[in-house]
């Protein structure tokens, strides 16, 4: 993706999140389990992306340098989340309109720069409108260029964050082919001479099996898909 498609982007995951979270609470109540987030409910996955989007803006509004001069929200109301989170992808929305890409700001990354901040968010925003809509039972697909672009984001930016010292002893490749995006990439390039398998998909769903949203079940697989999910579940993000 380019620059300047990632706030559209953003804006249009924003509006659906909010849209099937509101439909998702008529449904099934706060309490609902969310199925990519066993661990949370409803409710904790909307104060989640409220809290991450709240301290995004904070950074690229303050254009932090460094985090630890920010101040956490302390919980609202479930009653009152809808709202809350409403108004935090506003803010979000709102600095990053506001921000040059290339304004130096802190992140966790190598990157530190608001472009990195904007990528993030699109794909933070991405993934968790799929958790909702998964809760609501009305999952809609991953724009191409979004899933495609997620994908990237997580063989440059998660696998190496996740194993800083290379990939693991006992590695072997796995393509993952994306036939909406006319695309194709590899986890653990070079780490054997033949990949252990091919993995055929839309790029959403391949971007949601990395990050353990679908079974790889969802997709078509040419190999030992045992082994295909072992490579995946190596980029231990926890």
């Amino acid at each position: 993706m380019e620059l300047h498609e990632y706030l559209p982007a953003l804006r249009r995951s924003n509006a659906r999140f909010a849209e099937a979270a509101a439909a998702a609470v008529l449904a099934h109540g706060w309490a609902a389990r969310v199925p990519g987030c066993p661990d949370w409910t409803l409710a904790d996955l909307v104060w989640h992306l409220a809290e991450v989007q709240r301290f995004w803006a904070w950074v690229v509004r303050t254009r932090a340098q460094d985090p630890s001069a920010y101040e956490r929200p302390v919980r609202h109301p479930d009653d009152e989340l809808l709202g809350y989170a409403a108004a935090r992808s506003a803010e979000l929305e709102a600095a990053l309109a506001e921000g040059d890409p290339a304004d130096r700001v802190w992140t966790w990354a190598l990157q530190q720069d608001v472009a990195f901040v904007l990528r993030r968010q699109v794909q933070e925003a991405a993934v968790h409108t799929v958790d909702v809509e998964q809760v609501l039972g009305d999952v809609r697909p991953v724009p191409a260029d979004v899933g495609l672009d997620g994908l990237d984001e997580w063989l440059e930016v998660m696998v190496p964050g996740a194993l800083p010292d290379g990939p693991p002893p006992d590695a072997s490749p796995v393509v993952l082919r994306a036939v909406d995006a006319e695309a194709e990439r590899t986890l653990f390039p070079g780490s054997r001479p033949v990949p252990v398998a091919t993995l055929t998909g839309t790029a959403g769903d391949l971007l949601l099996a990395v990050w353990r949203r679908v079974p790889l079940d969802v997709l078509t697989v040419d190999g030992d898909g045992v082994q295909a999910a072992a490579m995946i579940a190596s980029v231990d993000l926890e």
